[in-house]
């Protein structure tokens, strides 16, 4: 099952089509937004403290910048600074950091997925003790504008929905109220699925709804096969997702490759916020 990552195919490391346990394929401009700034230049400007967030930068020159203090987080491919491809530095120094990323790409049969979702659920429990010893109000405060703590689980729970219960379970309208779409999703669309963007849910809330949700993956792996890994999955996710038909295998790659992405994203801001 040496298919590509996330919606896109991988040749390396961090590259949109990275090749995991399935293809989750995150293509160029998936998420939508303006494009009013698309091809344009900007010359001799100030953009000191600019923020850019769910940007599609495909294909971005920068030519005798300054940058200090930069923060980039995402999927790379060719990306060289200075003439130098960063690239496979930085998916190895992930990789080191955490090792989970590597178990993924390894993954090819249904054990492997098995041994994959006991470390998933090995690393949240680790993740949920830490967010444990932090006062109530951290795990709603976001650190640097990312997700909180609390923001995070509730994503979660809306993917494996999506990703899980939608697909692989055949279920039509499994949607949590609590759930968190990504940051682009149409509000309408979030509203179709009986989704509230406005909630404030209590951290119990959204942990038992985290743990309902983790117990369905939980029963959806102890039950697969090697065989049953290509079944093709006839359900679309959910509105504003690609139309084309998904495996089980690349559904449940999805749900898993979010949950190592986000706990890697989750224990940085923890530690953060507990170095306070």
């Amino acid at each position: 099952m040496t298919a590509p990552d996330d919606p896109g195919t991988p040749s390396q490391p961090d590259d949109p089509t990275d090749a995991q346990f399935g293809p989750h394929r995150f293509y160029p401009g998936e998420g939508g937004g303006s494009t009013q700034f698309r091809g344009a230049r900007f010359d001799v400007a100030d953009l000191r403290g600019v923020r850019f967030t769910d940007c599609d930068l495909t294909g971005v020159t920068i030519r005798d910048g300054w940058l200090v203090n930069v923060s980039i987080s995402g999927y790379l491919r060719n990306v060289a600074v200075n003439g130098v491809d960063v690239t496979n530095f930085v998916s190895a120094e992930l990789d080191r950091r955490h090792p989970e990323r590597v178990q993924f790409r390894a993954g090819q049969t249904a054990d492997d997925v098995r041994a994959m979702w006991d470390t998933i659920e090995r690393l949240w429990a680790e993740a949920q003790e830490l967010a444990g010893r932090l006062p109530a109000a951290a795990l709603t405060e976001q650190v640097d504008e990312e997700w909180s703590f609390e923001q995070t689980l509730r994503h979660l729970v809306f993917i494996t929905d999506a990703w899980a219960s939608r697909t692989v379970l055949d279920e039509p309208m499994p949607y949590h109220p609590l759930g968190l779409p990504q940051s682009w999703y149409p509000a309408a669309d979030a509203a179709a699925l009986g989704i509230d963007l406005t909630a404030q849910p209590g951290y119990a809330e959204i942990l038992a709804a985290r743990a309902d949700r983790m117990a369905a993956m939980r029963r959806i792996v102890a039950d697969l096969t090697d065989d049953g890994l290509g079944r093709l999955c006839q359900r679309s996710p959910a509105p504003g997702y690609p139309d084309e038909e998904r495996t089980v295998i690349d559904c449940i790659s999805v749900v898993m490759d979010e949950e190592i992405e986000h706990y890697r994203f989750a224990v940085r801001d923890l530690a953060a916020l507990e170095s306070r």
